[in-house]
């Protein structure tokens, strides 16, 4: 195969599997208020939907590596796929929220192989010549879900069937499969060495009962106390990771990695100002159907403009940090993203949807700022050897970190409708959902200051070794 077609097939093969995802998640969130009504549950219930979705990613995003250096790249990026579509299939055929949140959560691990072993396998076939030419391949799915999804969403919602959305996935995904068998090689290593079960178990145990178990405080599925104590035993297992991390040469997640300032701050800071951004693909559609009466398609067409705001800042970003650096950038951005989240809960009835629209711009444009500073902070002290595992680490805690963001709110929003004494949710039960999630967007300040001036200079100005930029994106 020439280099130059591999420079070019293989990124476009990976692209197609990051867009079938963007374009999954942005189309559903658009589609739940809907989805909910239909089988026959409150649409703050359908947070479990997201939750189960974001655990199968954390779950196994740690052990993508090893497994496709065990099984082959090709072996495991084409299986992804195919677990993907079934549980897109599953979503399609469930008649119970218990088999949609089992359906999503199996779309999560999909999509936790998918991706990953994507990258590894354009690091492993394309020249380092057309390296960074392959990686921008990448953005465009990146770019475009966020822009396709909402309205497309919306559409087949208000005008088809919310069953039919699932259905999107199905020919993007066997094409995948096809050109994965045609143009992917299946390169493994031959002695990849074992698998840390134990920080595995202890882990990926400790996070799901964690995340699940806070995700159905307040609902109807489970007693309260069966929440609590599911979120009890995920915090013990948490904690017992914690200190077995500390005793191995290499878990599978390296916890010893937060010790880097740089990094902490990324993560730590990173993880606050996620929880509020995380909430707002959740509120947002909700907020503007269930809040403001808006039919599926006019919500899609209003949210899809803060993936305009972020295209435009993804364009002038590296201008801003050069000029004012990561710490200040970092600081004086939080500030206005949080206020920016908040705004929306100002919306009511009567408001254009011109300005709605406006608003919803400007909250892309600022949360986009900050996680191009926070993923590109994180690698900026990183060696090149530790570059897996902090890629490992930080992509396990920003999926966390977005799951308590939808499960907050949800909360959040349960709490301001039961003192409120709505039977369903209305519009005034969402302000407060909305200046909880900005405020923790803005808590994210106190560990981005603790940072020297000159954090990140030398990739501010552009200084950097190659490698640690591309592992930022």
């Amino acid at each position: 195969m020439p280099l130059a077609l591999g420079a070019f097939i293989v990124p476009l093969i990976v692209a197609c599997a990051m867009f079938m995802e963007n374009v999954d998640s942005t189309v559903l969130v658009t589609s739940l208020p809907v989805l909910a009504r239909d089988l026959g549950q409150d649409p703050i219930t359908l947070k479990l939907a997201i939750t189960a979705y974001v655990i199968g990613l954390g779950v196994f995003i740690p052990v993508c590596g090893w497994v496709a250096d065990r099984f082959g790249s090709r072996t495991v990026f084409r299986t992804a796929i195919g677990v993907f579509i079934a549980g897109s299939l599953m979503c399609a055929a469930s008649g119970s929220l218990g088999m949609f949140i089992f359906a999503r959560f199996v779309q999560g691990i999909g999509g936790a192989m998918m991706v990953p072993v994507g990258r590894i396998i354009i690091f492993r076939s394309v020249p380092k010549s057309d390296f960074i030419r392959a990686v921008n391949y990448l953005t465009v799915p990146a770019l475009l879900g966020p822009v396709v999804g909402p309205p497309l969403g919306g559409f087949i919602t208000t005008y088809l069937h919310w069953r039919l959305i699932f259905f999107i996935n199905i020919p993007i995904g066997v094409l995948g499969i096809w050109l994965a068998n045609k143009y992917i090689a299946n390169v493994r290593e031959a002695h990849p060495g074992p698998l840390d079960w134990i920080g595995f178990v202890l882990s990926a145990g400790g996070a799901s009962l964690f995340m699940l178990g806070l995700s159905l405080v307040g609902g109807e599925l489970i007693s309260n106390a069966w929440s609590v104590g599911m979120c009890a035993v995920g915090a013990v297992l948490l904690v017992l990771y914690w200190w077995y991390a500390q005793q191995v040469e290499r878990p599978v997640l390296d916890l010893r990695l937060l010790r880097i300032p740089s990094f902490h701050a990324s993560v730590a800071g990173g993880s606050l100002f996620r929880i509020g951004l995380g909430a707002v693909p959740f509120l947002l559609p909700l907020a503007l159907q269930e809040g403001l009466g808006m039919t599926a398609f006019t919500s899609g067409s209003i949210t899809c403009a803060s993936a305009f705001g972020s295209m435009f800042m993804k364009g002038i970003a590296q201008r801003v940090l050069h000029r004012y650096g990561f710490r200040s950038v970092l600081m004086v951005n939080a500030v206005f993203a949080g206020a920016a989240i908040a705004v929306y809960g100002l919306f009511f009835p009567g408001t254009p949807h011109w300005l709605i629209w406006c608003v919803v711009l400007l909250g892309g444009f600022f949360p986009s700022l900050q996680f191009t500073s926070l993923n590109s902070l994180a690698y900026a002290d990183i060696p090149s050897a530790d570059v897996g595992r902090a890629t490992s680490v930080s992509s396990v805690i920003q999926q966390i970190s977005l799951g308590l963001g939808v499960t907050i709110a949800g909360i959040v929003l349960q709490l301001s409708r039961d003192l409120h004494g709505h039977t369903t949710v209305a519009q005034s039960d969402f302000w407060p959902a909305f200046l909880v999630v900005g405020l923790f967007a803005i808590a994210s300040i106190p560990v981005t200051a603790r940072l020297p001036h000159d954090a990140g200079d030398e990739l501010a100005r552009g200084g950097r070794s190659s490698g640690a930029s591309r592992a930022a994106h």
